[in-house]
Formats: structure tokens, sequence, C-alpha cells
């Protein structure tokens, strides 16, 4: 097991607030703590933009389902850029993974990578969960060669279940160190999110970042 210090884990975490009924005064309210505690960034609904604080700012889109048009994930992605958006999380199309359609899979992440290019961070939300490990490696390959910058677990609202240890290993064991890992959904204990950095983590969605930094046990995202 890894053990990472507060100063440590704190600059891992994309501090998340997507529960549908947020309201403003709740973003800002996640600004503000994000900034107190350290996180690397606030990640909120697209919705929310912009958003003014002095950590990085991750949005999402095709959120929560992924079954959105390329075209319509590419368009969603190019407004929250244009409003300050740093970082994009984008939903895959789970469906074609499950199909086996990784070349339909590559095809609309590169066109959100088009519309949100470099330096904009692109994350690929795979939802390890509803996916077989061949399924995993396969996606992580097809986000890999669209120029995705990380791949993620999952979006925190699947009913297949959140991260786990296993599918960030074999994560990081097909992206190597090219991309980044995100770990997402149901961390809610300092012990599990210092295991998903063991497993190759090197970033954490969290909602109940308080919580785990100072040792207790979050709820949510």
């Amino acid at each position: 097991m890894t053990t990472l210090d507060r100063a440590q884990l704190a600059p891992l975490i994309d501090h998340t607030l997507l529960k549908p009924e947020a309201t403003r005064a709740d973003v800002d309210a996640l600004a503000r703590e994000a900034e107190q505690l350290g996180t690397y960034s606030i990640c909120v609904s697209p919705s929310m933009l912009p958003v003014e604080t002095t950590v990085k700012v991750a949005t999402v889109c095709g959120f929560p389902s992924g079954q959105h048009a390329p075209a319509i994930k590419a368009a969603e992605a190019a407004d929250s850029v244009a409003k300050g958006a740093d970082e994009v999380d984008m939903v895959l199309n789970v469906g074609l993974a499950r199909s086996g359609d990784f070349a339909a899979v590559e095809a609309e992440i590169r066109a959100v990578r088009d519309a949100a290019p470099t330096p904009v961070v692109l994350k690929v939300i795979i939802e390890s969960a509803a996916l077989e490990d061949e399924q995993i490696v396969g996606v992580c390959e097809a986000a890999e060669r669209a120029g995705a910058d990380f791949v993620k677990t999952s979006t925190g609202f699947h009913p297949a279940g959140g991260a786990s240890e296993h599918a960030v290993q074999l994560m990081r064991a097909t992206v190597g160190d090219r991309l980044g890992v995100k770990a997402s959904g149901g961390i809610r204990t300092r012990e599990a999110a210092e295991a998903m950095v063991a497993a190759g983590a090197s970033r954490l969605g969290l909602s109940s970042s308080k919580a785990i930094l100072d040792g207790g046990t979050g709820t949510g995202y």
C-alpha cells in the first residue's frame, strides 16, 4: 500500500461536484474548498462554467451516459473550453466498446480531441466496471491512438459500479507512462484513495475530498 501524506495526496485530486441538483452557490463553495485543500482542480458540470478559481477547472461532456453523437460531444467540449475549462472528461459510448467497435471508439474520442486541442487535457471515461478486461484494453488503446491524455475509470453514476484496483492496474499496464490514469467513482476513504494510487492512478476524482484528506469516510461520487 502506498502511504501518502496530505500534501502528497491533495494535488492528485479533482475535487468533484456533478450532482444534477447542484447550484451556483454549491459550485462556488466547491471552488473555495478546493483552494483551501490544495487540490489539483475542481470538476463541475459544463452548465456551471465559467468558474472563478485559482485551481484548474475540469468539466465533463457526454455525461453521464455517453450515448451522445460524437458531434454533440465535440460541440459541448468546444463550448466548455471557450468558457475556461482546462480539462474535459468525456464519457465513452460504452456500447461501442462492449460490441468491440474500437474504430468507432477512436473516432469519437478523436472528434472531441479535435474540438478541444492541446493544451486542454482530455480524459476518456471508460466505465471500466461495465467492461470485460479485453474491452478495457481495447478502449485504452483507442484513447491513446486518438490523442487523449488520460483514461478514467468511471462516471460514478453507472449501476455497474465505480473504480477498482484491478481496473486501474490494467489501465496503467495498457497505457504505460504515456497517459495518465484517473480513478473515480466510489472512492470514499483515505485507504481506498491510497490503494488507487498504488494501483497506478495519477489522478483521483473525489467529491468527499476534505473527509478523505482528514482520514474520515466520505459519501457520494
